[in-house]
């Protein structure tokens, strides 16, 4: 039974891996970016929460009303001005120029906030340790069941976004080819705007719960993307549904890891991380072949 809790806490640890990957993975299935920004996207969200929360008197929960729209206007600001511009010099300035950007948000929000650690586990009473027995050895934190669920219900939701909607179905059209999209009278620049918009709103959702979860400082950014890009990678790019399914793995392999030795609780995430890339470049290499051999 101690094994299953193991398994059973991964699979709720995935669902928050999940939720700090869903803005990743969805901006890359757009526009073919890898945010180096988006953990410190995310930590900034957390601490706009935080001064909401302090200073303002306002629940997290409240906050949100704020920092989502806040966020989506800082995702569109982010477009215009730096990632149009940079799409236009190829693949690696984008990397170059958010990974600038994470930079500079780290050290304004130290220079802002100083080093000290913070949490909004104090503003959300009972649900930051409250838990339910599923039996006399599972126990499942509710803040962790209300990740998983909240993961799902995004997921979910842009799912039927991209599929359902007008707007979806243009996004879709200019993640395929935002050159002739504009022949249909689709402005692709446009829909770029909205896309990294809704990402930078997932982002803020994502900050919320880090806060929620954990404690926090101006330099968590980075351990958080590499928990994103790892669950990304596993899932695979660009695959929202894969994205749940990377984070489970993330999870529970961590937790496992951690169940033979507590020094492997992140060298088992990183192995699986490790194994899934391998395989990935391996079956492209493969098919690369194939492909060839096929037009010869």
């Amino acid at each position: 039974m101690i094994f299953l809790n193991q398994i059973v806490q991964g699979v709720l640890l995935g669902g928050y891996y999940a939720l700090i990957a869903c803005s990743l993975s969805f901006l890359f299935g757009v526009m073919r970016i890898v945010n180096l920004a988006h953990g410190s996207l995310a930590v900034l969200a957390a601490f706009m929460l935080f001064v909401l929360a302090d200073r303002a008197g306002l629940s997290p929960w409240l906050g949100l009303i704020f920092a989502v729209p806040a966020m989506a206007l800082v995702g569109w600001l982010l477009q215009v001005a730096v990632l149009e511009r940079s799409l236009r010099s190829g693949l690696l300035v984008p990397l170059l120029s958010t990974f600038g950007l994470a930079i500079v948000l780290d050290n304004l929000l130290f220079e802002q906030f100083g080093a000290d650690t913070r949490s909004l586990s104090p503003y959300i009473g009972d649900l930051s340790f409250d838990s339910w027995s599923l039996t006399d050895d599972i126990t499942v934190g509710r803040l962790d069941v209300l990740m998983l669920c909240v993961a799902v219900a995004l997921l979910g939701g842009l799912n039927l976004f991209l599929a359902r909607t007008r707007l979806g179905r243009a996004i879709r059209a200019t993640a395929e080819d935002p050159e002739v999209v504009g022949l249909i009278g689709i402005n692709a620049h446009r829909v770029y705007a909205v896309a990294t918009a809704v990402a930078m709103a997932l982002a803020a959702v994502a900050g919320a719960f880090l806060a929620m979860r954990t404690t926090f400082d101006p330099y968590s950014g980075g351990a958080q993307l590499i928990f994103a890009f790892e669950t990304v990678v596993i899932g695979g790019f660009g695959s929202l549904w894969g994205t749940l399914a990377g984070g489970v793995v993330l999870g529970v392999a961590q937790n496992l890891g951690a169940f033979i030795s507590p020094h492997l609780f992140l060298i088992a995430g990183h192995v699986v991380f490790l194994a899934a890339l391998v395989a990935r470049v391996w079956l492209s290499g493969r098919n690369l072949r194939w492909l060839r051999v096929r037009a010869a």
